[in-house]
């Protein structure tokens, strides 16, 4: 049997990793300031981390939500502590799209009503509802798609009053930062502005913060650099460091009924236990505020750079747009230097390095960067 090849892949095997450094099967060495997608958010094998699932592991590994979890109870309390929403409850699941999966059912089952509205270039996952509220037909198949799904410009709040005047819709589900789009944000005044037509007509604000969240901006989550407050709220990538895991945060004024949610996998031992320990490290290292330290220096030494367009985004959720004659440049950042980072299209450099990043390494990759943009 072989592999069912669904993705393009560079001729590059990681086979080690040590927080921002990797080395792959040849031994060379490379720097990652992409963490897989925005996964790695303490650093590959952590010793903290690496100690905590391994003396897990030894305890034991998994067993099903028919019984009572600890771990999950203690997850709860320390995040829902840490990222202020400590009156929201927690549902635990197993990815940023069954996070996005599990939000909109809940939104449909509060309010009675089927439809959500979403915005242009949103990404929302690959499950069936979550690849319906993505603005990218090209990933969506006839079975995904549905009139459930109306979509709207970022940052245009007259069309967003102009469509749920329209009636029956559940929630607007909206990114904290746009990421696959290219690292676009959504204006302190458009989100207050949802929030006030949510509650208006009826609906549910969901803050999609699987990519955006876990302190990645220098905020626990993106949308309280804002001050707005959702009535849902989606985790995923940064939550585990890698291990599988998702989170949906409920607003006490939704209420569980048993059996209207569930997961096999969701919430397993090792999963809480990847979680507490990432939990952990960010505060005791304070990474969030590492983030935004390293963001600024980031901005700054990005401001007039011959090669960028535009600099997008906060905190280490960054877009580096580029100059037409710099298209390309990503490659070579790879095998001419050795940097791993993300894209958004050909034009779009994204950076999403782990929240443990130094200023040393930041500054490697600036000097990298001049040198192959003289």
């Amino acid at each position: 049997m072989k592999l069912f090849e669904v993705y393009q892949l560079w001729d590059i095997e990681p086979v080690k990793g040590s927080d921002t450094t990797l080395w792959d099967k040849n031994g060379e060495v490379y720097t990652d300031l992409y963490g897989g997608h925005a996964v790695i958010s303490v650093g590959h094998c952590h010793p903290h981390y690496v100690k905590k699932l391994s003396e897990q592991l030894g305890n034991l590994g998994f067993y099903s939500n028919a019984v009572q979890n600890q771990l999950q109870k203690d997850l709860a309390a320390r995040l829902g502590r840490i990222c202020g929403y400590d009156d929201y409850a927690l549902f635990l699941c197993n990815s940023g799209a069954e996070a996005n999966e599990n939000a909109l059912k809940v939104a449909s089952f509060h309010t009675g009503k089927p439809k959500v509205l979403a915005f242009r270039k949103a990404f929302h996952g690959r499950t069936s509802g979550a690849v319906a509220a993505t603005d990218n037909p090209k990933i969506q198949a006839p079975f995904n798609e549905t009139a459930n799904i109306v979509f709207v410009p970022l940052n245009d709040l007259e069309a967003v009053d102009n469509e749920l005047a329209k009636g029956g819709f559940a929630a607007v589900i909206i990114e904290g930062i746009q990421g696959v789009a290219g690292i676009y944000e959504p204006t302190g005044d458009f989100l207050n502005g949802l929030r006030t037509l949510c509650d208006k007509y009826g609906c549910l604000l969901i803050l999609d913060e699987i990519q955006s969240g876990y302190g990645r901006t220098g905020k626990f989550f993106a949308h309280q650099h804002h001050g707005v407050r959702a009535d849902i709220i989606t985790m995923a990538k940064g939550m585990a460091n890698g291990f599988p895991i998702g989170g949906v945060l409920i607003s006490p004024a939704i209420k569980p009924v048993h059996g209207m949610l569930g997961t096999t996998f969701g919430g397993n031992h090792l999963a809480c236990t990847a979680a507490l320990a990432v939990l952990d490290i960010i505060e005791n290292e304070n990474l969030i505020e590492n983030a935004a330290k390293i963001g600024e220096f980031f901005e700054q030494a990005f401001k007039d750079d011959k090669a960028v367009k535009e600099y997008r985004g906060k905190g280490l959720m960054i877009g580096l747009e580029l100059k037409e004659e710099y298209v390309g440049l990503r490659n070579r950042l790879l095998f001419e230097k050795h940097f791993f980072t993300g894209a958004a299209g050909a034009g779009v450099i994204r950076l999403l390095p782990s929240l443990t990043i130094s200023q040393e390494t930041a500054e490697s990759f600036v000097k990298a960067w001049k040198e192959i943009t003289v």
